[in-house]
């Protein structure tokens, strides 16, 4: 009667065990679509054994069935590891990649219309004036395609400013949800801590749920973690401690009150009321590369392709190749600003000392100054307007200051001293935010200098205006010193940002093949298969019927000893 009944219990056995296991498979299908879950695998083990008798030989024993000995929760860390650090290389590339595409985007269109033509109209408009520099119609349009050459480039950088404030909006989300998956790590830490604190439970659903969060943790930022003994992670961002088991040590995002640009720092690495901070990222110790995995995280990429602030030509001129390769060179966006605007500061001050030429001076001022080695208007070889006016106007003037000040020297001669541009004052500047078109010039086109001083046509001077086009003496930045002329030097801009993105987007569609591989090599090691769950149904129903089928017969055969017996 032992073994009859205790036969029972292996009939039970199997119909509990078969019965988990389907519930395990159909939590499985059930999480066929659920990004990042786990399946989970059911492992069988004999129960305890009865043994009968003490000899040494022959003991006889007898099993009591089946038993889940654990549902295997597998992840494969290394696959994890990598995935988390191409994804996070993926992302910043992406970023970098959209900032191209966008300055890409704002050069060739702007409002339906290339800048180019801009440029060329503004050319073809000084060759109709060398036909005629008194023609008054060859004038207006002079002025007019002026006019129309300023308000595309400072158009343009409108709209690079516009998209460093997008950029600068994302940098901002970027850094909340950082901080908010830091807690959401944190709280997951404490709830499976006490869930497998017993050593019997495995809280399986709730590490879903963290490694999804450093998954996306790793696409925002440079992420290094490890998992302790007692099942809690600890993480690292850009080697410095995020999640400990109890803390999270949030990154803050402090706002420049000029630009409004947000940098993230850490707050508890710097001295806040000293204003002296531990920012984040340090672009200016070392190179960005994927050797010295440097070229992580969408953050990154968004705070490199946004820059510090709006970026002119002084980013440019008269920097040293190491100084600019380590400056605006790193940001697309600011790049494209100070070379658009070297070519803007270049061009306007080429043809406003064409205009209204300078030559170099001595002498002592009435009030005693003395002017040494000054600019001043080169009244022998300038012209004059209709309304015969000195000094000669200028096509372009600076918001902030006028051309030249009149000076009275000592001997009753007059001199007009040219106002050098103020390097610290962008409305001093020949560039495109404190420059517009002369408003003199604006009411009359008469006043733009077409007169020699014996009142002809300024021919030569015209023609001049006309060859400035096509003489080589530009270059674009300290890393391509190669002369070139205006018209090739917005060629060689457009190209220089289409070399840069054609960079970006290979290695981001690289990476994305490589992220996408990984990710395939991770869902065979724990990704649900339909095919695969439901031929563990089948075996699962079959293992539950046959249990069945046993403890039917083994009743039956009782039955039949009780009552026979």
């Amino acid at each position: 009667m032992a073994n009859g009944m205790g036969s029972l219990y292996i009939g039970a056995s199997g119909l509990q065990n078969s019965q988990n296991a389907l519930n395990t498979t159909a939590n499985n299908l059930a999480n066929l679509d659920t990004k990042g879950y786990v399946r989970q695998q059911v492992m069988f083990a004999d129960r305890d054994y009865v043994t009968f008798g003490k000899a040494a030989i022959s003991k006889q024993q007898a099993g009591l069935g089946v038993t889940i000995a654990d549902v295997v929760h597998t992840r494969n860390r290394f696959l994890d590891q990598r995935y988390r650090l191409e994804n996070g290389r993926q992302s910043f590339y992406e970023a970098c990649a959209e900032a191209t595409r966008e300055a890409q985007s704002m050069f060739q269109e702007l409002d339906g219309q290339q800048f180019q033509t801009a440029l060329e109209e503004f050319w073809q408009s000084f060759a109709e004036f060398a036909k005629g520099p008194d023609q008054e119609d060859y004038q207006t349009l002079v002025v007019q395609k002026a006019t129309l050459f300023l308000e595309r480039t400072q158009a343009i950088q409108e709209n690079f400013k516009s998209y460093q404030r997008e950029l600068n909006y994302k940098v901002n989300n970027a850094i909340d949800r950082i901080n908010e998956l830091g807690h959401t790590i944190q709280e997951l830490n404490q709830q499976i801590l006490k869930i497998e604190c017993g050593g019997i439970e495995t809280a399986m659903t709730l590490r879903d749920e963290r490694d999804n969060a450093l998954d996306e943790l790793s696409a925002l930022a440079k992420v290094d973690y490890k998992e302790r003994a007692d099942g809690t992670v600890r993480v690292k961002i850009e080697n410095v401690e995020f999640v400990d088991e109890i803390h999270v040590y949030e990154i803050k995002g402090i706002t420049d009150p000029v630009t409004g640009f947000v940098t993230p720092i850490w707050p508890q690495l710097s001295d806040m009321g000293r204003e002296q901070y531990t920012y984040m990222f340090d672009f200016k110790s070392g190179d960005i590369s994927p050797t010295l995995n440097t070229d992580i995280g969408e953050l990154k990429g968004l705070i490199l392709s946004r820059g510090d602030r709006p970026a002119d030509y002084r980013d440019i001129t008269g920097k040293s190749q190491q100084e600019y390769e380590d400056g605006v060179a790193m940001s697309v966006i600011m790049n494209s600003q100070a070379e658009l605007d070297q070519l803007t500061h270049e061009i306007i001050t080429a043809i406003n000392d064409i205009f209204s030429p300078t030559t170099t001076k001595s002498f002592v001022g009435m009030d005693g100054t003395v002017y040494n080695n000054v600019k001043v208007w080169d009244e022998e070889n300038g012209c004059l307007g209709a309304d015969g006016q000195k000094p000669g106007k200028e096509l372009f003037s600076r918001r902030g200051c006028d051309r030249y000040t009149e000076v009275v020297a000592n001997d009753g001669s007059v001199y007009y001293v040219y106002n050098e541009e103020d390097p610290y004052d962008t409305a001093k500047m020949y560039g495109y935010q404190g420059t517009v078109v002369n408003p003199e010039l604006l009411q009359g086109e008469s006043g733009i200098p077409h007169l020699r001083k014996d009142g002809e046509p300024a021919l030569d001077m015209a023609q001049q205006l006309v060859e400035l086009w096509e003489k080589k003496t530009q270059t674009i930045n300290p890393s391509n010193t190669d002369l070139c002329t205006f018209k090739e030097y917005y060629g060689r801009l457009i190209e220089d940002v289409a070399v840069t993105g054609n960079v970006y987007e290979g290695l981001s569609e690289s990476l994305s093949g490589e992220v996408a591989s990984i990710e395939n090599n991770r869902q065979m090691v724990f990704g649900v298969s339909s095919d695969e769950e439901l031929q563990n149904m089948i075996k699962y129903q079959s293992a539950y019927n046959a249990s069945s089928r046993f403890i039917n017969v083994i009743s039956e055969m009782l039955e039949h000893l009780v009552t026979r017996l």
